[in-house]
């Protein structure tokens, strides 16, 4: 199995689950050239890895994090963030 082949649609933004079990799941998501992960809120702390192409994490705290591969961030319980594709690029969310 190859990463790069899990997302076989063209959606702006499609998550697929790469990993799920009781004590926490990982999900890789692609996001397209120009596209956004709309805002949205994790109860949880969670892990964003960039695997392929570039994206910008941004959050209501004014963090605006550039992610090229190999990069990642975490992420706030309970904080409003979003993502850019500043080029197709593909992510790794482990929560």
């Amino acid at each position: 199995m190859n990463i790069k082949e899990l997302h076989t649609q063209t959606k702006p933004v499609s998550s697929t689950p790469l990993f799920i079990s009781d004590r926490g799941n990982a999900s890789s998501i692609l996001i397209m050239q120009g596209e956004k992960l709309r805002e949205h809120i994790t109860k949880i702390p969670a892990l964003l890895i960039c695997v392929i192409g570039e994206a910008l994490f941004e959050n209501e705290k004014d963090i605006k994090e550039t992610l090229l591969p190999g990069d990642y961030v975490n992420i706030e319980p309970m904080v409003t963030h979003w993502v850019t594709g500043m080029q197709t690029s593909q992510l790794i969310l482990i929560k």
